[in-house]
């Protein structure tokens, strides 16, 4: 949705960046977390693996918050910011393997893909 948006909004000047933080130091897994008391067990091993490591992360995530607010100054007052801003190594790293898997799944399916167009 951000790249149709950063598309339509070009032409009048105006830049469009998503940002995709890691994790940072802030409270975001602290005192402002609510999480539900409610634990489901059919979601152990997704949803659940991310309950548990919120409620042992806080205090410890890599991302320094005044880096990324930093960061986000730059890309601000930047002529040419970027499409997609990632903040933090931990989210460099998920980005490249969400993207390695992807492509992976695009070349597998490669053959279907291309083979829905009218034979001409």
């Amino acid at each position: 949705m951000s790249g149709s948006l950063r598309k339509e909004l070009a032409p009048l000047g105006i830049s469009v960046t998503a940002v995709e933080p890691g994790a940072f130091r802030t409270d975001f897994s602290g005192r402002s977390l609510d999480q539900s008391s409610i634990v489901i067990d059919d979601y152990a091993e997704t949803a659940g693996r991310r309950r548990k490591e919120r409620d042992t992360a806080h205090g410890t995530q890599a991302g320094d918050p005044r880096k990324a607010a930093r960061a986000l100054i730059t890309v601000v007052e930047s002529a040419d910011p970027p499409a997609l801003l990632l903040l933090g190594q931990d989210a460099l790293d998920t980005f490249r393997q969400v993207d390695d898997a992807q492509r992976a799944e695009v070349d597998a399916w490669q053959k279907i893909t291309a083979a829905t167009g009218f034979d001409r």
